[in-house]
């Protein structure tokens, strides 16, 4: 892995962090390690040590990390990056493409379509292999900040709606739970909007209730926490469904999903007036993935990825399609 930022995939001459990288992750020009001193083993090992005492949820094999004298060092304290490495169980397609695939998707979000999202970066492990690093967004000043996801926001948890609770809802419902909670509902909704578009653009079938969430912000209102846990899941999972909830609350169809079988534009916009958005606002931000211009950028950071070729090839053609869905076809 050389020849490009561990972070933003800007050229470089040799193996490490680019200056812009580097003041997204961590302020300033500091170093960062591009090789860590432990294995996956190691990191499986101390999140089962530690388990019952991390905030860290979901079933990935992830831990918490502390910068400390230049070096990243596990932590089951106050914690300033999370680190995923390779899933621990088979997936159908590509497993050890799941860092560079949750990386490359996070640094689309951002660089081309402006969403804003954690800082991030690939990394090596102490045997080579890849794994994820994720800045922490719930520190402010060292201090914690309160951060609660939309299943919460919701009252959905696996004891009142079962194991699959973070799946049962809709996107319709994400807006109204937003527009119920934050004051500055007519700017986060657009940018709830864009997301929910973006994870349909670019093949993430898991943006479900506890992949959006909100924290206080410097005012203490109620915004969007920065993107998170945005990848391609088709990459890896080529039968699951194209979006984790419904899009809308009722059984409503558009006519363009009733005779394709999959959500097209028109979907995307209905959702938009029902989130109360402008309609020349929804139309410019469904019409940005599809757009020739931004479409090649994105390609090139697919090419510029840490994913093999072959995982690229399998990439782009995903989004692809979706690129083809969107543009009503």
């Amino acid at each position: 892995m050389s020849g490009r930022c561990r972070s933003t995939l800007a050229p470089l001459a040799d193996v490490g962090f680019s200056a812009v990288g580097l003041r997204r992750l961590i302020g300033s020009r500091r170093q960062l390690p591009a090789r860590l001193g432990f294995t996956r083993a190691e990191v499986i090992h101390h999140r089962a040590t530690v388990a019952q005492r991390m905030s860290i949820s979901g079933v990935q094999d992830k831990v918490s990390l502390r910068l400390v004298d230049g070096d990243l060092v596990p932590t089951d304290v106050d914690g300033e990056y999370l680190l995923k490495p390779i899933p621990g169980g088979p997936l159908p397609r590509f497993t050890g493409q799941a860092p560079a695939n949750e990386h490359v998707t996070m640094q689309i979000a951002e660089q081309v379509f402006g969403i804003p999202a954690a800082a991030n970066a690939l990394v090596e492990l102490a045997d080579g292999e890849p794994a994820y690093l994720c800045r922490r967004f719930d520190r402010r000043d060292g201090r914690r900040i309160d951060v609660e996801d939309f299943a919460s926001l919701a009252g959905q948890s696996p004891d009142s709606h079962g194991r699959n609770f973070k799946y049962t809802g809709s996107y319709q419902q994400l807006g109204a739970l937003l527009r119920r909670h934050c004051p500055a509902y007519a700017i986060e909704a657009e940018k709830l909007f864009a997301l929910i578009v973006f994870s349909y653009a670019f093949g993430n079938g898991d943006a479900h209730l506890k992949n959006f969430s909100v924290l206080a912000s410097a005012d203490g209102d109620p915004v969007l926490t920065p993107a998170y846990d945005l990848l391609c899941t088709s990459l890896h999972l080529p039968d699951e469904s194209r979006l984790a909830l419904d899009l809308f609350a009722d059984d409503y169809e558009t006519p363009t999903f009733t005779t394709n079988g999959f959500a097209g534009s028109a979907d995307f916009r209905e959702l938009a007036r029902r989130f109360g958005l402008r309609p020349a606002r929804s139309r410019r931000i469904v019409a940005a993935f599809t757009d020739r211009a931004l479409a090649a950028r994105a390609d090139d950071l697919v090419r510029r990825s840490f994913l093999d070729r072959d995982a690229q090839d399998a990439y782009l053609a995903i989004v692809d399609d979706r690129r083809r869905a969107l543009r009503g076809r």
